[in-house]
């Protein structure tokens, strides 16, 4: 090491050029290393220190490093002085520093670094070092650093060489300069889950990118089409299942006449405004918040929504076509931009009140003014126009004509179309308070749909909208081909049942009231849910409603063995603890108040207010006594009935199906298909699937794919074939008796609406599951009416006509079959008799007195008959005079005259009294069962008079012990 040189002072002269003023210039030792040496120089880096090891080649031109003092082309510089440690080489490095812009390097050997832009930069020494320390063990000095960049990188290095900080002579230690940015440190744990801020800024950039791009592609590619070609709208072919034609939608075109907007009142505007979009005028083409919502709802399974605007509606109905497709939706929303963009809001308004569906084959505001009310759109009333706008939204859920059991949900949507009109300013208050529903005429069947072809379209039309196979403004643009599975020769035995059992008995001159009688049946096969009939009325064009389907007659006592299917079903007992079985004694008295109910009163009147006393449940569905089934509903849980009757097929919204015990009278309204469905799954033992009318769909050569069945156990087969049993006594003994006319074993039940306004038949065999219903209905107001006096008889009750109906379609449809006998697997105990109590058995006679002529006669006999038939009918007379000991003539007279006994007396007494029940039942039916009257469904149909004639044969006849039922729906 040299020494020549004096260290530099304080207060020396200026530094070279090459040096900055704001930093001491650093200290070398020894003369400089050439490549050659550095190369052979072993590398023994003291800690913390820092050297550049890169080659010539990695540096940049002219960055060289400063060579030190003493030596050839180096600077003078003075020697260390006495306060420098001597370990300088190891604790100073070189370090970049900026060369002056266009300034090249002088003095520098090839390959060394440049004067100008190297810079010494003092080094901490590492730990244990000191004075004295040889050089060998210190950091090998001067160890060029990369160049710093800009001003930054020359602010550095003035800070780490400054006074203080190590700069030789000060006799301290250098700091240690940084080397660089603090590194992040590394996300651990469940940090590392979540993006960074970083990472959501990118991706949201990015999607917004994305949206803008394919917004600008979709204005630009997507131009406005030629109107649709609606004009040339195909027909829906109708099959039946073996493939000749049924029925044909052929409609010469549009039912569609165009109006200018100048044409259609303003309060008809304003009406389809406040129903479809309220802020039609103010708003874009398209509402993104609108179709989010929708979105969300239908996947929330809030209902399917569009969230259309009127403008999207009118693009789709008048551009595009019906098919929900992702294609066209995209199409329908630039679209609507671009003519919204072209188009005045007016013309768009008008294009959508002439293009859109409002139902019975009407396109157009005009077209619909025509077929609902007969008038011009001009001439609408405000009430009626409102009707119209809540007909866009579905059509076939709002046609009250159609469908009248939707009057309800009708009347709620025209009345939220009213109260938006005046939210929106566009009808005073005053005009609102004055407006009543204008029920719309009655629909009239196109001419090529007569007979019962038009109302199998509509069922088979609903079927499909409702299992949402196809939506109705795309099935009403046609060009499909459905094959139902109605089989014809079955369709052409119904048809004629109903012919002959009922219609060919009408005298619409002699009898007003036969003008009302419709009749409606419906024929499912339980083993795979086929209907193979249906009867919707006499024909399509003159009674447009189908009765088959429509959801507006109260089911009556047919309802009764659901609430003892779901006795079984859930194992209840009575109030006593009893478990409920067919043979189960319940108090048959009428007008009994139910016990177990906390809802309030509840005592429901027996038909023509009959006392049964105590009778098994096995008697009262052949009675069909209320006060029984009411407390059995009770006995049960009125919530479980209604779950049982959901689970065997009666829809759960279906009108008045409510938890609580008149839910065993059958105030509910289901369709004759409905309850054919329910009595499909008693069948087929407890296994239900639901009904289908449609075998295959096709559109242009494409099969439509349809739901499956599903059929799964509804009921226990204990459950459904007890009560099959039970059935089957109602058909053998009991109100239904007509049905043995089909020469197969059967099981049904009778019912009746109240006020007898519909009659029903709902039964079965092992093969065939049919329901028929006679309704009451006035031709002109379509009013329900009550059918007492229609056909000639003073009252239809469902064990008469219905069960007629029943019969005759039964065999017709069988024929040729092998008669089959129920299988039936029964609960424990539901054929065990049951046991008299001996303390509840019959009053000892008094020797003295004439038993049958005081009690029977006297008492007996004359509430029998003169209530319902009198002496004429067998009750005074014949009860006193003929009966002596025994009563059988008390229950005669009962039925007075309501069916005609010639057909049902002698058969009900002859054959299945005998002298045996006949003798058993004469002392304590005659005297429990007399005085119940049978009115509503005995009279002499079912032994009434029949039973007053065989009153010399004495208590021998059984035909008097089914006149008393009660009215409970039979």
């Amino acid at each position: 090491m040299s020494s020549d040189e004096p260290q530099r002072q304080p207060g020396d002269g200026p530094e070279e050029p090459t040096a900055r003023p704001s930093e001491p210039a650093a200290r070398q030792d020894g003369p400089a290393e050439g490549p050659a040496e550095r190369a052979s120089r072993p590398s023994d880096p003291a800690p913390g220190g820092d050297r550049d090891d890169r080659a010539p080649a990695d540096r940049a031109p002219g960055d060289r490093p400063t060579p030190p003092k003493g030596t050839p082309g180096a600077p003078g510089r003075g020697t260390p002085g006495p306060g420098a440690p001597d370990g300088g080489p190891s604790t100073q490095q070189l370090r970049p520093l900026g060369r002056p812009k266009g300034a090249a390097p002088q003095g520098s050997p090839q390959g060394a670094p440049d004067p100008s832009t190297q810079q010494l930069r003092a080094i901490p020494p590492g730990p244990g070092q000191g004075q004295g320390q040889s050089q060998g063990q210190q950091h090998q000095g001067w160890a060029p650093r990369e160049p710093e960049q800009g001003a930054a990188g020359a602010a550095a290095a003035s800070v780490a060489a400054a006074p203080g900080d190590g700069a030789p002579g000060d006799g301290a230690p250098g700091k240690a300069a940084k080397s660089g940015k603090k590194k992040r440190p590394k996300r651990k744990g469940w940090r590392r889950i979540f993006p960074t801020w970083r990472m959501v800024l990118a991706g949201f950039i990015f999607v917004v990118l994305l949206c803008v791009g394919g917004f600008t592609a979709g204005y630009l590619l997507i131009d406005i089409p030629p109107a649709n070609a609606t004009a040339t709208k195909q027909a829906n072919v109708y099959l039946y299942a073996d493939g000749t034609e049924l029925a044909r939608d052929d409609s010469k075109g549009m039912n569609r006449e165009n109006v200018p907007l100048s044409k259609v009142p303003k309060h008809v505007q304003h009406a389809v405004l406040a129903a479809e979009d309220r802020d039609f005028y103010g708003e874009s083409a398209v509402d993104p918040k609108a179709m989010l919502r929708a979105a969300w709802n239908t996947v929330t399974g809030k209902g399917k929504q569009s969230g259309s605007t009127i403008t999207q509606q009118y693009v789709k109905n008048y551009y595009l076509g019906q098919e929900q497709t992702v294609t066209r939706k995209v199409k329908e929303f630039f679209i609507s931009i671009k003519l919204d963009r072209e188009v005045s809001k007016d013309d768009i308004l008008q294009g959508y009140l002439n293009t859109s569906y409002f139902g019975r084959n009407a396109y157009g505001v005009q077209a619909a003014a025509q077929a609902y009310y007969g008038k011009d759109v001009e001439d609408l009333t405000v009430g009626q126009g409102a009707y119209l706008a809540t007909l866009v939204n579905s059509p076939n859920a709002y046609d009250v004509a159609t469908h009248p059991e939707n009057k309800a949900n009708a009347e709620g949507r025209w009345n939220y179309v009213l109260n938006g009109m005046v939210k929106e300013g566009w009808l005073p208050s005053a005009d609102r308070k004055k407006q009543k529903f204008p029920m719309p005429k009655q629909a009239k069947g196109a001419a090529g749909l007569s007979g019962q072809r038009g109302y199998v379209k509509d069922a088979v039309n609903s079927y499909l909208i409702d299992n949402k196979v196809i939506d109705e403004d795309t099935l009403s643009k046609g060009g499909y081909r459905i094959t139902t599975t109605l089989q014809k020769p079955r369709q052409d035995a119904f048809v004629k049942a109903v012919d002959d059992q009922v219609m060919s008995k009408l005298d619409k001159k002699a009898r007003k009231i036969d003008r009302n009688v419709r009749v409606g049946g419906a024929s499912v096969d339980p083993k795979t849910g086929k209907v193979v009939a249906m009867y919707g009325g006499i024909d399509y064009t003159k009674q447009f409603v189908n009765n088959a389907t429509r959801r507006d007659y109260q089911v009556g006592s047919t309802f009764k063995p659901f609430v003892f299917t779901s006795a079984v079903q859930n194992g209840s007992t009575t109030q006593s603890g009893t478990p409920i079985t067919p043979n189960t004694i319940y108090d048959g008295n009428n007008r009994r108040p139910v016990q177990g109910w906390d809802g309030g009163q509840y005592a429901p009147a027996n038909e023509d207010d009959g006392q049964y006393g105590d009778i098994t449940v096995r008697e009262a569905t052949d009675k069909s006594v209320n006060s029984v089934y009411a407390q059995m509903a009770v006995d049960v849980g009125s919530d479980r009935v209604k779950d049982t009757a959901v689970a065997l097929g009666v829809p759960e919204k279906t009108p008045d199906l409510t938890a609580s015990p008149s839910i065993a009278l059958g105030p509910s309204t289901a369709s004759v298909l409905d309850m054919t469905e329910a009595y499909a799954t008693l069948a087929n033992h407890g296994q239900h699937g639901s009904y289908t009318l449609v075998e295959k769909i096709t559109k242009d050569g494409q099969d439509v794919a349809l739901p499956e069945r599903g059929e799964k156990t509804a009921v226990s087969r204990e459950a459904a074939d007890t009560t099959t049993s039970i059935l089957r006594s109602v058909v053998d003994s009991g109100t239904g008796t007509a049905a043995l006319a089909a020469g197969r074993p059967a099981a049904g039940k009778t019912g009746t609406a109240e006020e007898d306004k519909a009659a029903w038949f709902a039964g079965y065999t092992p093969d065939l599951a049919t329901v028929v219903a006679v309704m009451g209905q006035d031709p002109k107001t379509a009013v329900q009416t009550p059918l007492y006096g229609a056909l000639g008889e003073r009252r239809i009750n469902g064990g008469g006509y219905p069960a007629r109906v029943w019969a005759q379609f039964t065999k017709d449809a069988l024929e040729g079959k092998s008669v089959k006998e129920f299988d039936l697997e029964l609960e424990p105990g539901a054929d065990v008799p049951v046991q008299p109590d001996p303390s509840e058995g019959a009053e000892e006679p008094d020797p003295d007195e004439d038993t049958g002529g005081a009690n029977g006669g006297a008492t007996d006999g004359a509430t029998g008959g003169t209530a319902d038939g009198g002496a004429a009918d067998g009750g005074g007379d014949q009860g006193g005079q003929n009966q002596g000991q025994n009563q059988g003539q008390n229950q005669g007279p009962t039925g007075g005259q309501d069916q005609g006994g010639q057909t049902q007396g002698p058969t009900a007494g002859q054959d299945q009294g005998g002298q045996t029940q006949g003798q058993d039942q004469g002392q304590t039916q005659g005297q429990n069962q007399g005085p119940t009257g049978g009115g509503a469904d005995g009279g002499a149909a079912d032994g009434g008079a029949q039973g007053g004639q065989q009153g010399a044969l004495g208590g021998l006849t059984q035909g008097t012990t089914t006149g008393p039922r009660g009215r409970g729906g039979d």
